[in-house]
C-alpha cells in the first residue's frame, strides 16, 4: 500500500514532487482487497458510437467511470425538431454537464428559464429543457454527464 509522504531513500517516485507519492488509484473490492483502477485512454477521432439524427449528429466514448459524448448540431437544429420525434418526449430529458467547443446555442427550460451558451462557457442544464443553434455557424459541444453518450437521440 502506498502513502503520502517521503518516499524512502532510493525508492523511485512514480509521480509527483521528488520526495513525495501520490496514492495509486484504487478500487476496495468486496473481500477489502485492493485492484488497481485500469488506465483508459480512446480518441474522439475513433469514437465508440455514432448517432445521427437530423440536423446533427453525437459521438459517443465509453470509458470505466466515464462516458463522453461530443455533439455536433447544424444551423437550423432544434432539439423539439430533430431530437424530440426519436426521444418521444415533448422536452430533452437529459441531464448535460456541457463545455462548448464553437457556436452559439439557445437553452429554455420547461419552466420558463432560458439562457445562451458559446464558446468557452461551460454548464449544467437539467431535464426538461428544449434548446437550438442561434447563427449560422455549427455547434460543437463535449459532454461530461453520461446520460448523453449513453441515451441522447435513442428511441424509448
Amino acid at each position: 500500500m502506498e502513502w503520502w509522504g517521503a518516499a524512502p531513500a532510493g525508492a523511485p517516485v512514480p509521480f509527483g514532487v521528488a520526495g513525495r507519492r501520490r496514492p495509486a488509484p484504487v478500487v476496495l473490492c468486496a473481500a477489502g482487497m485492493e485492484a488497481a483502477v485500469m488506465l483508459e485512454v480512446k480518441t474522439v477521432e475513433k469514437p465508440d458510437e455514432r448517432r445521427d439524427f437530423p440536423r446533427g449528429h453525437l459521438e459517443a466514448v465509453h470509458l470505466t467511470g466515464l462516458d463522453f459524448a461530443v455533439g455536433t448540431f447544424e444551423p437550423g437544429w432544434r432539439w423539439s425538431e430533430s431530437v424530440g420525434p426519436i426521444a418521444g418526449t415533448k422536452s430533452c430529458e437529459i441531464h448535460h454537464n456541457g463545455y462548448v467547443v464553437q457556436g452559439r446555442m439557445h437553452l429554455r427550460m420547461d419552466d420558463g428559464g432560458e439562457g445562451e451558451v458559446g464558446p468557452g462557457d461551460v454548464f449544467v442544464c437539467p431535464p426538461g429543457h428544449d434548446a437550438w443553434v442561434v447563427g449560422d455557424e455549427q455547434v460543437i459541444v463535449y459532454d461530461f454527464a453520461g446520460a448523453m453518450a449513453k441515451d441522447y437521440a435513442k428511441a424509448p
